[in-house]
């Protein structure tokens, strides 16, 4: 899949080039609050940005660049420092430290899996313990693995997010985005890493059982990608605190949009609501769907 050229006006740098990086960002005039018509359908999310990578235009937004907990969106984050550090020896030992509570892939203490694997692991069942895993095997250990979280976002230019952990659980820090960032933020993952993409878009997976780790079975029970055709992926996330998040990846008619909510109370439903809406903005008929 190729993403759209951009506009001149889009690569211009704001600070500098940093690691190669050509800065990208949405186009400014068509991120702001809009007036819809009748035909909009009606989003309990807190915050909203449906973008168009083809036409490179907003298509719906609602209060994308106010500042919100990300719950588990937090991991599309960790996919990309892991895969722009990855491990000369591919091998990521598991400690008792990684293996924390809540959703999880089953990590067992003393268990070497590969990135790849903890990559399955940490989308498919969002597994904080892979989070952790990816996190604690990093160079100088967690803590400069957040270090390098934080990092990545000023050099992908964005100023309205901060990490404090690698999973997107609660209770450790001030951590928080915005759609507008989660955008830019997951664009730059689809189009720079072919794994991530074929990551995001697996419904399941089975790791084989070796001599360095048992046999897992992950599924990715909740991002459209059995009941939406043509979506793709990315992430859902959901905390007390966070509400239901949902980032999705739609390649749909010669149309690349990349869908965030933040704050939902029904994220599926709304999300399927948006695409449809969107696409009929676009002049093309949404897929029938669940």
């Amino acid at each position: 899949m190729i993403f759209s050229p951009l506009p001149s006006f889009l690569t211009v740098f704001t600070n500098k080039q940093v690691s190669g990086i050509d800065l990208w960002f949405p186009n400014g005039e068509d991120i702001r609050e809009v007036v819809f018509g009748n035909e909009a359908p009606d989003i309990s999310a807190t915050s909203v940005l449906i973008y168009d990578l083809t036409d490179d235009k907003s298509l719906y937004e609602k209060n994308s660049k106010i500042k919100l907990p990300m719950a588990s969106l937090t991991k599309v984050m960790t996919a990309i420092v892991a895969l722009e550090n990855p491990k000369t020896d591919d091998s990521y030992h598991i400690a008792d430290s990684d293996l924390v509570g809540e959703n999880s892939m089953g990590l067992t203490s003393g268990e070497v899996l590969s990135l790849e694997e903890l990559l399955y692991g940490l989308i498919l069942p969002s597994g904080n313990d892979a989070a952790e895993a990816l996190a604690s095997n990093y160079p100088g250990g967690r803590s400069e693995f957040i270090n390098a979280m934080n990092e990545k976002t000023k050099a992908l230019g964005l100023s309205n997010t901060h990490f404090t952990n690698p999973s997107g659980l609660e209770g450790d820090g001030d951590q928080y985005t915005t759609a507008y960032d989660l955008l830019v933020i997951t664009r730059y993952a689809l189009s720079k890493f072919p794994l991530f993409k074929e990551v995001v878009s697996a419904v399941e997976k089975e790791l084989p059982y070796s001599s360095s780790h048992k046999y897992f079975y992950l599924y990715n029970e909740t991002n459209l990608l059995t009941s939406y055709p043509g979506v793709k992926g990315v992430k859902t996330g959901y905390t007390p605190e966070a509400g239901l998040c949902l980032i999705t990846y739609l390649d749909y008619r010669e149309h690349e949009v990349i869908g965030v909510l933040l704050g939902s109370q029904n994220r599926r439903q709304e999300m399927k609501d948006l695409l449809d809406y969107s696409l009929t903005k676009q002049g093309v008929n949404p897929p029938p769907h669940d």
